[in-house]
């Protein structure tokens, strides 16, 4: 027992998954021998360091009542195997919650919280129904690992994708014992922006040559949603999922519209009467790490602080130690509102009294770069001349904030002011009037562009702007369409090119209000680097393209009467 802290400490417990590996976790107990419910958490980040970098240290929990186990995945840190991300989690995930409630001194009762990838172990282990399972905590994480993870809307997340796994290539070097190796991706690691340019990725050397990171190539070898991701999505498995489940996100985080959908879809559809009646959504302004008042350049107030342990421990309470804590009498939902920077609480998602409101784009055929001439309005545009754009894939639209993961000095994440971005000529800038009214939005963002492209393939990037009254052009989400998954991420099909063809962008989920004196904006542009990768614009996969391969592509946005390009907006009122 650790004197100073009134809990036991265990280390490196084995637990024997089904095949025989043995995963090892450290044993956090309260001190006073007597029976209680047990906290599971499956890692692959280091069972030692605790999840410590977003929530209380397991101790803090041991303290409030309940036995915590911190469980290296397999092939991680001190447990046996070898790592492939997803793919041994749904068995090791019951096999651990099983050993789990049979440890001495539990009460048979096992809840599991964490983020990311430790949101994953528990939706994963969750789909497998081990009996003594309870409930759930994932927060920040995808509802399945094509798109909405590794690939949105046929497009490769870049940053996250290459950082995450030369982040998880840290310890495999480590426990090959290759220090040379280690180093190298170690240093990598805070370098992904500048390695982002390197091409082919499928020649990437830093992971290639070691085969430290197969996963990766594997990633790249499967730019469609077919069988190999399948095997592990979420989101096709709700109605085997029995448990109770306190969802949280953010609204700048990469994982967002995963969280959102996870909800509703076990809402909806869960296996048991128990899990449909019991889902909670929670989802501040934060982004993947850290989770404060402070996210990005926007400070959003004292009620942003971030609020998962008391509110989680609150969840425990009720589901693993049968208290009446009202937790869950208490709205389904909890939303921050930004731009009035408060908390609202409903019982659905999408809110109430929200209305689908098209904003149109306008020009005299020049809205190239925030000095064009570009505007948005209400009114449906009539006789305009398109607005003409170009590609080159050698000098991609630079990535500025958004929602790319998972450490912001790494990757491109969070509120940021875009018109450094926006003075590039490549990038339509379409701004409305300033607002007489606050505008309230809250829900999920899309767009329809009516465009052509002079070459069989394209990206088409849209980012939604709140403008304010000093100049500042804060971010609130963005999305991205590679033209071949048009109608399908499982059966692309390349374009004809210059023929006009209708594209609906799935923009994302947000939920702010646009301020009386604010404006809104909208950018449309052909690249988000490195938050996306490079479409090299010649139907090939792009990662397997060389820098001799790209060709420049020449792009028409229409917004004439017969094809209306415009974004539409989940306006809601009465809020």
């Amino acid at each position: 027992m650790d004197r100073h802290l009134n809990v036991t400490i265990e280390r490196d417990v084995p637990a024997v998954m089904r095949d025989g590996t043995t995963l090892y976790a450290d044993v956090y107990r309260p001190a006073d021998g007597e029976p209680h419910p047990v906290i599971l958490v499956r890692l692959p980040y280091d069972k030692a360091q605790a999840m410590l970098i977003s929530y209380a240290h397991p101790v803090w929990y041991a303290q409030h009542g309940y036995i915590v186990v911190m469980q290296d995945t397999r092939g991680r840190y001190a447990s046996q195997g070898d790592f492939y991300p997803f793919k041994y989690e749904m068995t090791d995930g019951y096999d651990s919650v099983e050993w789990a409630a049979a440890l001495p001194g539990s009460n048979g009762k096992v809840g599991m919280y964490g983020f990311s990838y430790v949101g994953a172990t528990q939706l994963l282990a969750a789909v497998m129904k081990p009996p003594h399972l309870t409930c759930i905590v994932p927060g920040l994480t995808g509802s399945q690992y094509y798109d909405g993870w590794t690939y949105n809307g046929g497009a490769l997340a870049l940053s996250f994708a290459l950082s995450w796994s030369l982040n998880l290539s840290m310890d495999t070097a480590h426990r090959r014992q290759d220090a040379e190796l280690e180093a190298a991706v170690s240093a990598g690691f805070p370098n992904t922006a500048s390695l982002s340019y390197m091409l082919p990725l499928t020649e990437f050397g830093l992971l290639k040559d070691s085969d430290i990171a197969p996963y990766f190539f594997d990633w790249l070898a499967h730019p469609t949603y077919d069988d190999y991701w399948k095997q592990w999505s979420i989101d096709s498995r709700y109605d085997q999922i029995e448990v109770p489940a306190l969802h949280f996100g953010g609204w700048y985080d990469i994982f967002r519209d995963g969280v959102l959908k996870n909800f509703n879809g076990i809402q909806q559809s869960g296996g048991s009467e128990i899990a449909r009646d019991n889902q909670k959504l929670v989802v501040g302004p934060w982004y993947h790490i850290p989770w404060s008042q402070h996210t990005g350049q926007i400070d959003f107030g004292a009620e942003a602080h971030g609020i998962f342990d008391d509110l989680q421990l609150r969840w425990f309470d009720y589901w693993l130690k049968g208290i009446d804590n009202g937790v869950i009498d208490e709205p389904r939902v909890r939303l921050f509102l930004m731009g009035d920077n408060r908390w609202l609480e409903a019982d659905t998602w999408p809110l109430p009294n929200t209305q689908e409101t098209p904003f149109y784009l306008h020009s005299d055929g020049r809205a190239n770069s925030l000095e064009g001439d570009g505007r948005l309005s209400r009114d449906v545009p009539g006789d305009e001349a398109p607005d003409i754009n170009v590609f080159d894939p050698h000098y991609p639209t630079p990535s500025f904030g958004g929602h790319s993961c998972c450490f912001p000095h790494i990757s491109p994440m969070g509120p940021a002011d875009q018109r450094p971005v926006e003075v590039f000529h490549t990038v339509l800038v379409y701004t409305s009037d300033v607002l007489e009214n606050d505008l309230t939005i809250a829900g999920n963002v899309t767009a329809t562009l009516w465009a052509t492209s002079s070459t069989v393939d394209a990206d088409f990037t849209v980012k939604l702007v709140d403008v304010y009254p000093d100049g500042r052009a804060i971010n609130l989400t963005e999305g991205i369409l590679r033209a071949r998954y048009r109608d399908s991420l499982e059966v692309p099909e390349l374009l004809q090119p210059d023929e006009v063809y209708q594209l609906t962008l799935a923009v994302g989920n947000t939920c702010n209000v646009f301020k009386a004196g604010h404006r809104i904006r909208v950018e449309v542009a052909h690249s988000n680097f490195p938050h996306w990768d490079r479409n090299t614009n010649t139907g090939n996969v792009p990662a397997a393209d060389t820098y001799s391969d790209m060709q420049v592509s020449q792009h028409l946005i229409f917004h004439d009467h017969n094809r209306p390009s415009h974004i539409t907006l989940p306006v809601v009122e009465g809020l």
